[in-house]
């Protein structure tokens, strides 16, 4: 089975990537789903789909945590019952975790594609990136700033939210692998840290 990458983020907080490599049945072995993940994996018509969700719940048992220990909210949000945090994401062939004991968290995995470019305007002032000549260097801070809108999307886990006008990402050097982002929100401002890596042309981003 293909564990990829553990980080560990602090004693409480920890990220873990699977690099899906297995076939469906593979991927079914040695896990239990319960009544309602088994309706929700049938309900997937795409193999990729499938193999993600499953691939998750190999994540679940790296932490000694099983399907059966985690509920989604009226949001569609997980949650854990321990009362502990968790936050997942799906894509292509990487799937990925995020876990705290302590401390809401939110993590996205991106492919990095020429596509960003033509939606950036949509969640970012395309304008602060204009001194980035070199295209793929755009295509990847863009997808760093994506990932990170989308990971304290996930935190905040309500509707209404809007990349645009409600969360902020500060300016980065990619050496960095960290800056900070606030959601500020319904007369709120709640900060958070936001940590990325890049691998294999994709992008993991995770904020805490």
């Amino acid at each position: 089975m293909a564990l990829y990458k553990t980080l560990t983020i602090s004693k409480t907080t920890k990220v873990l990537i699977w690099k899906i490599e297995e076939s469906i049945d593979e991927l079914k072995e040695g896990i239990i789903l319960s009544e309602n993940s088994k309706t929700r994996l049938d309900s997937m018509k795409s193999d990729l789909h499938q193999k993600g969700f499953l691939s998750i719940r190999h994540l679940l048992k790296e932490l000694n945590l099983t399907d059966a220990d985690v509920y989604y909210d009226e949001f569609g949000k997980p949650n854990l019952k321990n009362g502990s945090y968790i936050s997942m994401t799906h894509s292509f062939t990487f799937t990925a975790i995020i876990f705290s004991d302590d401390k809401p968290v939110g993590i996205d995995i991106e492919k990095q594609r020429e596509k960003i470019l033509k939606i950036a305007h949509k969640f970012t002032p395309i304008e602060e990136y204009k001194t980035i000549a070199n295209v793929d260097a755009l295509i990847s801070k863009l997808t760093i700033v994506w990932g990170a809108k989308e990971s304290l999307y996930k935190i905040y886990g309500k509707k209404k939210l809007q990349f645009l006008h409600h969360i902020y990402v500060a300016d980065f050097n990619f050496a960095d692998k960290k800056t900070t982002g606030e959601i500020r929100f319904d007369g709120e401002t709640t900060s958070y840290t936001i940590e990325f890596l890049e691998f294999e042309g994709f992008t993991c981003v995770c904020a805490y």
